[in-house]
């Protein structure tokens, strides 16, 4: 019994493979079998995989030396090496631009060889925030560090500073201009026949009290030229001089919200308001008076309440005065043939409302003040002393009060001084 449960581990299975291996060797070969030849194989195998294998590694190389480049990109920051001779660009730096801002336009010039490391730079240097718009001269393939420093360098910016001061009208603006731009008069003069090709909009013209406005006349941009001090690029023309100036110009009561509030507040159109704000800047000497002139005016032309709805002003005469070559007169000398002169489209003293159009280029303080004037009744105002003071009249019985207080100050003389 015990025998025949373990006869089959007794037989190991190598045994019988050797036997059935002895058995065929012992077998007689048979004459007519033809001896087989092998095949040699694994020589044209070896050849074709070491081909394909050196294919396979070309291939990794290649992608690892352009995924290494891809990733060290990201690592290591790409950046010109200062080149002490390369030539030279000018590139401009654009209103309230940023470090990135800058670093595209300087990698546009091939300034710097990276944003990167431009920004880098940027945040690395606390006055690089102090970069002012404008002009500039530097060189190509600067590092990111050195295109910081020419830009903080005053010397590498390219300024043609002019300031144009408030209540100027357009032939002194001309004459500033041409000074500082060595560009002659006339093309100026050429130029402010288009305000509208300067960019004044059209509807900028139109009035609400139904008169004609300056479109079309010499004076026609006056009151759109903004006062400010300019940093004009090189190359600029006398067109694109003042396209620049009425831009700015557009800016500014753009922001102040002038064009809706006078619409809106004082039911009339922007341009007769503009007219406002110019008279009340050629009239003034301080910004705090200008406000209050602006209301004299709105209530001399448009209560109803003064002889004949007209202002009255002698700066207007003075602004026609110019216009027509001739020199500005102090109100002392001013005759009433030159107040009353039928033939001057500016004349206050016989035409009702706002003159034709601005009589000078208002700055922002006469704009705020034509914009949002105070809530008054007067319908007076003048200068009482050397010192620009007001005196402010409600009839005319006041108003000849401080006629007598101009006249003792010395600033009135001859027959008004007699009233």
């Amino acid at each position: 019994m015990t025998d025949e449960l373990f006869l089959p581990f007794d037989e190991h299975p190598d045994r019988d493979r050797r036997r059935r291996r002895h058995a065929v060797e012992d077998q007689p070969r048979d004459p007519r079998r033809k001896k087989k030849k092998k095949k040699k194989r694994g020589r044209g195998r070896s050849w074709m995989a070491l081909l394909l294998s050196v294919i396979m590694l070309g291939c990794l190389g290649g992608i690892g030396y352009f995924g290494y480049d891809k990733i060290s990109s990201y690592f290591i920051t790409p950046d010109y090496t200062t080149a002490a001779a390369s030539a030279e660009v000018q590139i401009e730096i654009k209103p309230h631009a940023q470090g990135l801002d800058m670093a595209k336009t300087l990698k546009a010039a091939d300034v710097i060889k990276s944003e990167k490391a431009f920004v880098e730079a940027w945040d690395a240097n606390p006055k690089a925030k102090t970069i002012q718009a404008g002009f500039y001269r530097l060189r190509v393939q600067l590092s990111g560090a050195d295109a910081i420093l020419m830009l903080l360098d005053p010397r590498n910016r390219i300024v043609k500073g002019i300031t144009i001061p408030e209540g100027k009208i357009s032939l002194e603006i001309f004459d500033i201009l041409s000074k500082g731009l060595d560009i002659p008069v006339a093309d100026f003069v050429a130029a402010a026949k288009d305000p509208i090709a300067l960019g004044v909009p059209d509807w900028w013209f139109n009035r609400k009290d139904k008169k004609p406005s300056a479109k079309g006349t010499k004076g026609a941009i006056d009151g759109f030229l903004f006062p400010a001090t300019y940093e004009f690029p090189p190359n600029v023309t006398a067109k694109s001089a003042l396209q620049i100036m009425v831009q700015k110009f557009l800016d500014v009561t753009t922001k102040m919200g002038f064009v809706d509030t006078v619409q809106a507040d004082r039911g009339i159109s922007p341009y007769e308001a503009l007219v406002a704000a110019s008279i009340a800047q050629a009239e003034s000497v301080f910004e705090k008076d200008m406000a209050p002139v602006a209301r004299v005016l709105y209530n001399r032309v448009y209560t109803g309440d003064f002889p004949c709805n007209c202002l009255q002003i002698d700066s207007a005469v003075n602004y026609w005065m110019r216009l027509s070559g001739k020199l500005p007169k102090d109100s002392n000398d001013i005759v009433q043939s030159e107040q009353h002169n039928k033939k001057d489209p500016y004349n206050t003293f016989d035409f009702s409302g706002m003159p034709l159009g601005p009589i000078s280029n208002p700055g922002e303080a006469a704009l705020k003040g034509a914009m949002d004037p105070p809530k008054n009744d007067y319908m007076f105002f003048m200068t009482i002393d050397s010192k620009g003071t007001m005196g402010w009249a409600k009839t005319w019985s006041q108003h000849l009060t401080n006629i007598h207080k101009a006249c003792s100050n010395g600033i009135l003389s001859g027959g008004s001084c007699n009233q």
